[in-house]
């Protein structure tokens, strides 16, 4: 999508608060993922660089909260309109399977650890979660039955 949330979490490793950045299309997929000590105008030029780097594409739209660290890292490096202020629940909504994951795992053990597991965690999921309410039940069945195919062929299963 052309479309993109921003948006970041705190996530505490071994005591120290460390800061999970986050991009998700309009559709709710996730983009890129983020594992960061500070939250701060370079850390967020940090973000963009990284986001955009892996995209390849510049979003029509960026939609974020109101952190001031956004503006100031958008006006150096993206140029277009930034939104912000009570649009962004599709960001916040998709930092819940991250705190489930967190909580099962016991934490995590350290950034590193977080930014391995995470990048590969949100496209994973990106592939199993189907938007159940645009479909039929057969055509739902059907989506959900590719991902998984596909996932015991990888995996060798």
């Amino acid at each position: 999508g052309d479309t993109w949330h921003l948006d970041e979490l705190f996530v505490k490793i071994r005591g120290r608060q460390q800061y999970l950045w986050r991009a998700v299309d309009e559709d709710g997929d996730v983009i890129d993922i983020l594992v960061q000590s500070r939250r701060n105008r370079r850390a967020a030029i940090r973000f963009f660089r990284k986001l955009l780097k892996g995209q390849g594409c510049v979003p029509r739209r960026l939609i974020t909260d109101k952190l001031r660290s956004y503006p100031a890292a958008h006006r150096s490096v993206v140029r277009g309109p930034l939104q912000d202020k009570y649009a962004n629940n599709r960001a916040e909504v998709s930092h819940q399977p991250t705190g489930q994951r967190e909580r099962q795992m016991r934490r995590f053990k350290s950034a590193a650890h977080a930014q391995r597991f995470l990048s590969v965690h949100g496209p994973v999921q990106n592939l199993f979660r189907v938007g159940r309410y645009l479909l039929r039940a057969v055509h739902h069945r059907l989506l959900r039955t590719q991902p998984f195919r596909v996932w015991h062929e990888v995996t060798c299963v």
